[in-house]
């Protein structure tokens, strides 16, 4: 079997995590997960996002960057909860857009960004989950994130129209689409196998092996 790199992205709460640790099992991949349990800056952040927000969009930035270094050297198969993209397309470009990143520190972030991205290696596949504001805040609440006690509606749903227009355009690698807002991987058996199989027949011509019927 050939090595592969799977990214995970999407919205806060969708279920990235738990996808990737399923994932991991069954196809006896390393997970790679966000650092957000030691983030120093999170929880300030989400009380004084002006104030916080570039902080936090750097330490996002520098982790993700030991993360590639990581994956770059290893001979292992992974798969990452969020990809480098999103950390600049989506949520430091979201908070340029509000005025929350200055133009003089989201210029700093992009220049540091660009220097990067060209030099890490690139996923074989990238799974968006897509789902509805709703949904993110139903999953929001029951994983019960201290940190994540101050998001807003409005600020999820700015994300997943960010989310959306990225995902439109991205060309970095192939993509494959699930509707989280359908799919129940965490306690459906059925529903997570229907995953892995969009996942094998995605990665066929990567690992070698012929579609599936």
């Amino acid at each position: 079997m050939s090595h592969v790199y799977i990214a995970v992205a999407g919205n806060i709460g969708v279920g990235k995590t738990s996808l990737v640790e399923r994932m991991c099992r069954h196809f006896a991949w390393q997970p790679i997960y966000e650092a957000v349990a030691h983030h120093p800056y999170l929880e300030d952040y989400y009380r004084d996002m002006p104030r916080w927000g570039f902080h936090s969009q750097i330490y996002f930035l520098t982790m993700k960057l030991r993360q590639q270094q990581a994956i770059a050297a290893s001979a292992q198969s992974c798969c990452q909860d969020r990809s480098i993209y999103e950390d600049a397309e989506i949520f430091a470009r979201s908070l340029a857009d509000q005025d929350i990143l200055s133009a003089r520190d989201f210029e700093t972030y992009t220049l540091l960004y660009e220097s990067i991205v060209g030099t890490v290696p690139r996923p074989n596949l990238l799974i968006y989950l897509r789902a509805s504001v709703p949904t993110l805040a139903e999953r929001i609440v029951s994983r019960g994130r201290t940190s994540e006690k101050g998001i807003s509606l409005a600020y999820l749903e700015r994300l997943n129209v960010r989310y959306e227009q990225w995902i439109a355009g991205f060309g970095h690698c192939p993509v494959l689409v699930l509707p989280a807002d359908q799919l129940d991987f965490v306690h459906n058996v059925a529903d997570l196998t229907q995953v892995f199989d969009q996942v094998t027949r995605a990665l066929a011509p990567r690992l070698d092996l012929p579609p599936m019927a």
